[in-house]
């Protein structure tokens, strides 16, 4: 059985990756900040429930030392909490935005590691955004030409550096970054549109269930990578 952590899973991308999932078989514990919602989501789902605040460290290390407790290790770790960060671009908005996308995948990674490493074929998926790419912010045929979301774009190049660099320093462990596609969460709904997050919790996935030789270090879309 296939033991699986997703942060931020009581609703949107994590909700829906944790359903499929767990169609797939997985053992999977539904991160969530907020117990109540935590707890009515994994039961919804068939699923088990940590409290886990990324933002905490002590809350993130209980997480992690509940799931040894009950698993002695852990396959397959997606860091899937975030938040947009709207508002003014200033210095206590920065911090709250890159705490949480940013040194919250930090601080996860770091505790989830020695479990992984107990793992026969050890998995990290981080929720990236193509928004964070200097490739396709400058490019005129790219929607993320004319999008802007300053604090969001430079957490998730940041969150995608961590993966290639994860991946460059843990080599036994296969690390990569997605790009889901423009989603229809409550994160975005101030901007409207989106497809259901079923349909890109598939493109999370994908990367979760990569077999041994699967690739590492890599930043990836539901067509292939993704230059950034």
């Amino acid at each position: 059985m296939t033991v699986t952590l997703i942060t931020g899973a009581n609703k949107g991308l994590g909700f829906e990756t944790a359903k499929q999932l767990l169609e797939l078989g997985h053992t999977v514990y539904v991160g969530a900040r907020d117990v109540e919602r935590g707890e009515k989501a994994a039961a919804t789902l068939g699923a088990r429930f940590v409290q886990l605040d990324v933002t905490d460290d002590a809350s993130v290390r209980d997480a992690l030392a509940s799931i040894e407790s009950a698993e002695d290790r852990l396959d397959v770790l997606v860091n899937n909490a975030g938040i947009l960060g709207v508002g003014p671009v200033d210095g206590p908005t920065a911090l709250r935005v890159f705490d949480t996308n940013v040194v919250g995948i930090v601080r996860v990674t770091e505790a989830a590691l020695p479990l992984l490493r107990k793992s026969s074929n050890p998995t990290v998926v981080t929720v990236s955004s193509s928004m964070g790419s200097f490739w396709a912010v400058t490019n005129p045929d790219r929607p993320e030409f004319n999008l802007s979301a300053t604090l969001y774009s430079a957490s998730k190049s940041a969150a995608t550096m961590l993966t290639v660099q994860y991946a460059k320093s843990q080599p036994g462990i296969k690390f990569n970054a997605i790009e889901p596609g423009y989603t229809a969460t409550d994160m975005m709904a101030a901007i409207g549109g989106g497809r259901p997050a079923a349909e890109s919790a598939k493109t999370i996935v994908g990367l979760a269930t990569l077999g041994p030789d699967g690739p590492t270090g890599t930043f990836q879309d539901e067509l292939g990578t993704l230059g950034w």
